[in-house]
């Protein structure tokens, strides 16, 4: 008869071969793309987190930072189908989404054909997504939610793992486009991405004038995604955890109950549920990654302006006075109790 001793202890030891699972898995991937990205290593991690919770990434900066680069060397990381989709101002959602053609039938007569676009791919880059007019934009938002495209009446799956990786410049340089609210929320995570460092740039410097190309390899497939994904699920996450993640949402919006007066004074509008669901899952992934099977507040703070920084909109005067969403965020954090009766 098993004891209860035993059943903890049989329990105990499962936690800990996910977590050397996850550890292992993931620096097998890490290690892959720094054989090709210099730095980043902020961003490296904010994309993987993504990617563990099964959901997509917008990696914002000005050109030549190697955000395109980074995508690309994660598509050649992972065993799975790939797709490039260069946004342009002309750019058509048939362009994303494909089209039907009309064929002629052997037996005489035409059939209708569906051709599938760049988006059915597990892993779609969607390049400088923002020089796309909000027409164009708007045709990733059932992909993006449901994994699914619906055409003609006909819905087609996309199936599982599914990730659209975007890049996006400044909204202040030249022929760029506001993505939709309501776009910007499917995403999980908005990385910023950093111009490199004095040492990082010379590291640049040495791998790419030089006769030496460095090229990632497949370390994981599809299969080990969907297992990570499974164990980021288990992670527990304690009531008190839970409730002060409420709080940080609806603490965003200003005609809601909080103490913010900055919040009050320039947001105009709030984090979505889904901004709730990123934290939590993100706070669980930041666990797994730092060897805890627990996701503590701590973990729910280090996340929130990747997870809530391109959720919260700022108004007149927020735009005006030149504040950033991180600024109105990080300040909620300084002031918002970590636990209240």
């Amino acid at each position: 008869m098993t004891t209860s001793s035993e059943t903890k202890g049989a329990q105990a030891d499962l936690a800990q071969a996910k977590l050397e699972d996850v550890s292992q898995t993931t620096g097998r991937l890490k290690a892959a793309l720094g054989r090709v990205i210099v730095g980043h290593d902020e961003v490296i991690d904010g994309v993987i987190t993504c990617i563990l919770a099964g959901s997509h990434a917008l990696l914002e900066g000005v050109p030549g930072l190697g955000k395109t680069l980074l995508v690309r060397t994660l598509s050649e990381t992972i065993d799975l189908p790939f797709s490039r989709i260069q946004f342009t101002p002309d750019l058509m959602p048939a362009d994303i989404l494909g089209t039907t053609v009309v064929l002629d039938a052997k037996s005489g007569g035409e059939r209708f054909e569906f051709r599938k676009g760049p988006i059915f791919s597990p892993i779609v880059l969607a390049d400088e997504i923002n020089r796309a007019t909000p027409k164009t934009q708007s045709a990733l938002l059932e992909a993006m939610q449901e994994h699914r495209v619906t055409i003609g009446g006909i819905t087609h799956e996309l199936g599982q793992p599914y990730f659209v990786l975007a890049t996006q410049n400044p909204l202040e340089m030249e022929g760029t486009y506001p993505l939709p609210e309501a776009q910007l929320d499917r995403f999980f995570f908005k990385l910023k991405v950093p111009f490199p460092s004095r040492a990082e740039l010379h590291e640049i410097l040495e791998r790419t004038t030089g006769n030496q190309v460095d090229v990632a390899n497949v370390t994981l497939g599809g299969s080990d995604i969907v297992r990570l994904q499974r164990i980021v699920r288990e992670v527990p996450v304690a009531p008190h955890v839970k409730d002060y993640v409420v709080r940080l949402v609806r603490a965003t919006h200003p005609d809601l109950e909080g103490d913010s007066a900055n919040i009050r004074r320039f947001a105009a509008t709030g984090a979505s549920p889904r901004g709730a669901q990123a934290l939590i899952l993100a706070a669980k992934i930041r666990a797994l990654l730092g060897g805890r099977i627990t996701a503590g507040i701590g973990d729910v703070k280090a996340v929130t302006l990747p997870a809530l920084r391109h959720r919260l909109r700022l108004n007149f005067e927020g735009e005006a006075e030149g504040v950033t969403t991180d600024q109105l965020l990080s300040q909620l954090i300084a002031e918002l109790p970590e636990v209240v009766d």
